[in-house]
């Protein structure tokens, strides 16, 4: 423990697992007192148990509402709020334009980039009257190495990620000097519960249910590694803190190196 995060009130968006459930830890670790939200009524409960005395609040971020109540159960319960960090997600499964049908395109794109984009701009919708007013604030929004890399993903995932590095840049941009807006960009991440697109039939397949997905992710890093929740969150950690008080639009790629002489379009 190091205490990077010391008085730092946040709420971690799509808290449930994955990613968003090592960030918890990692707060809490730091000292930052955490709020959370979270869609999944079972996966709530677990926090709740877990966790006895951190504000769980469920609800669909991609909705005003739920943003905006979690937002308000953060600052009713810790006084304000110093950091956002949003996790939320759903995958496509690396289906190309050729593999969706016409007809269900129209609602595969809006359950995409509902998700994927929409929540995130939910979220610093409702938190930042709270940001602005607190120092050394910061947002945190989950990009992935298909922010960068086609072949990570199918076409919808993909401009989705490249979205969200979008909003990075534009939200840095826009609430300087107040408001500090970054982005971390994991590469392929062993124990998450990221399932496909509903409106595709694929809500009930989770990536990492693939055979052998362990030494594909590892084989396709520079570094041969197969990296967790657990080893993505201390960058949250990092850009949170005041020690990246000067770093701002910029991106943290915790990715083993995937770009640096791999394949970028090897499947896994």
């Amino acid at each position: 423990m190091t205490e990077w995060l010391r008085g730092k009130r946040a709420l971690i968006v799509g808290a449930g697992s994955g990613i968003g459930r090592a960030v918890v830890d990692a707060f809490r670790a730091e000292e930052a007192k955490v709020a959370v939200l979270e869609r999944d009524r079972e996966k709530c409960e677990q926090l709740r148990a877990q966790l006895p005395g951190i504000p769980v609040v469920e609800g669909d971020a991609i909705t005003r509402e739920a943003n905006e109540r979690a937002v308000n159960v953060a600052v009713d319960t810790y006084g304000g709020l110093d950091t956002l960090v949003n996790c939320v997600g759903v995958f496509d499964f690396y289906k190309g334009v050729s593999d969706i049908e016409a007809d269900d395109l129209p609602h595969a794109f809006d359950e995409m980039f509902r998700t994927n984009v929409l929540s995130h701009l939910q979220s610093v919708k409702a938190a930042i009257p709270f940001l602005r007013t607190a120092a050394g604030s910061s947002i945190i929004l989950t990009e992935s190495a298909s922010s960068f890399y086609a072949g990570r993903g199918g076409v919808l995932y993909v401009s989705s990620k490249f979205a969200v590095r979008g909003l990075v840049t534009a939200l840095a941009h826009e609430l300087a000097p107040r408001v500090r807006v970054n982005g971390v960009a994991p590469g392929g991440t062993l124990n998450t519960d990221l399932r496909g697109l509903a409106s595709l039939g694929l809500d009930h397949v989770r990536l990492d249910d693939t055979p052998d997905r362990a030494g594909d992710v590892a084989a396709r890093t520079t570094l041969n590694v197969a990296l967790t929740g657990e080893d993505h969150a201390w960058s949250f950690v990092f850009l949170a803190s005041d020690r990246s008080r000067g770093i701002t639009g910029e991106t943290i790629r915790p990715d083993g190196g995937f770009g640096v002489g791999t394949s970028i379009s090897t499947r896994s």
